[in-house]
């Protein structure tokens, strides 16, 4: 397992931009798939970012398409997900997440994500 801590989060007026972090532990980060995910109070923890452990290939949900952007640099062991174009409807709890499998094929899976940070409330007013 990873530990995994994040931070960036904030309160926004809608349109504007925040860009959250997600630093991990250990020497294995770097072989790892890592997301990002979402929980807004009532709902459903919901995926919004993953990237391949290679940073090669990243995914998306189509609610964040176009203006989230996730991106890793590995010789910091840390994930980051830029959010641009900020909506009241992106006001969440959002968790970076590592796939505990090294070189793991990435996946936008809840369930096949084994490391989880806290948490960082991203609040976006209209």
């Amino acid at each position: 397992q990873v530990q995994l801590v994040e931070s960036g989060g904030g309160m926004v007026q809608a349109g504007g931009s925040l860009r959250l972090s997600c630093a991990a532990d250990g020497r294995t980060f770097s072989t790892y798939v890592m997301g990002w995910f979402r929980q807004a109070p009532g709902k459903e923890r919901e995926f919004v970012a993953a990237i391949s452990w290679s940073g090669g290939s990243t995914y998306y949900a189509d609610s964040v398409k176009g203006r989230f952007t996730i991106s890793r640099v590995n010789a910091k062991n840390t994930v980051y997900l830029q959010m641009n174009s900020l909506k009241p409807e992106d006001t969440a709890v959002y968790y970076c997440a590592a796939r505990n499998r090294q070189f793991a094929t990435a996946t936008t899976e809840r369930t096949d994500f084994g490391s989880w940070g806290q948490g960082t409330q991203v609040t976006v007013s209209s």
